[in-house]
């Protein structure tokens, strides 16, 4: 069994979903989150649109150190900008994954802020974390879309909205 190609369609299929749902974000409510300690929506689905360059940059680095690195999304003031940013960041990691051989998944990662070590990891391991982190955020947003009153799409079949149309 051939673990990138697996990857790569696993990839293929969460980017697939996440641009449905980025498709969807209203720029109206941008500024909106369902709770003060929630992320804001634009934040959140800035984060869904880079979370596929995460796999270029983990297998070119061997940490992500917070604070030597502070993380500074990327600007984004339309939907449109939203769907581009997912757009390059996807062939990014399509792109690195295509490039990447079977050993590079296996030296070990680090995720930090300074001396607080969050996270260590095999690349591969990164890898499906940076996929996990895509749906799992994903679903973040599809809350915040429902409680928009926004219909949302399916992930894995057809969802409670698209059942009724």
């Amino acid at each position: 069994m051939q673990i990138i190609p697996l990857l790569l369609k696993e990839l293929d299929h969460e980017v697939q979903v996440a641009r449905k749902m980025l498709t969807l974000v209203p720029e109206d409510k941008f500024a909106w989150k369902p709770h003060q300690k929630s992320t804001a929506m634009r934040e959140l689905a800035v984060h869904i649109a880079e979370l596929p360059s995460w796999i270029t940059m983990g297998l070119n680095t061997t940490e992500m150190d917070f604070e030597t690195s502070p993380y500074t999304p990327t600007a984004a003031e339309h939907t449109s900008d939203l769907l581009a940013i997912l757009e390059r960041s996807y062939e990014s990691g399509k792109e690195s994954l295509n490039s990447a051989g079977k050993e590079d998944l296996l030296p070990s990662w680090t995720l930090r802020n300074g001396q607080q070590i969050y996270a260590v990891m095999t690349k591969y391991e990164l890898i499906r974390h940076c996929l996990n982190q895509i749906t799992h955020h994903r679903a973040q947003l599809g809350v915040y879309l429902r409680i928009l009153d926004i219909p949302i799409p399916g992930s894995y079949g057809p969802s409670a909205d698209e059942m009724t149309m």
